[in-house]
């Protein structure tokens, strides 16, 4: 599994996990409305900011969110 892969899994395990729809998502990190479902299904790649800004709003590091390391 690529960084993009692991990125989109991680990403949809950890919005799942809070329990948010992906519009809801998008808007806590003040992405467009679809920005969530175009990262899930890895139709799109964040920015490094972009990734900060997940990173941080799940309590995550960037690393974690794009597959650098194996844990939280």
């Amino acid at each position: 599994m690529d960084n993009m892969e692991l990125f989109s899994s991680r990403l949809q395990a950890l919005r799942e996990k809070r329990g948010i729809k992906r519009a809801v998502a998008s808007e806590l990190c003040g992405f467009a409305s679809n920005a969530f479902r175009r990262y899930e299904r890895g139709e799109m790649e964040p920015s490094a900011r972009a990734l900060q800004i997940m990173a941080e709003e799940f309590g995550v590091t960037m690393d974690y969110l794009w597959g650098n390391e194996k844990n939280i």
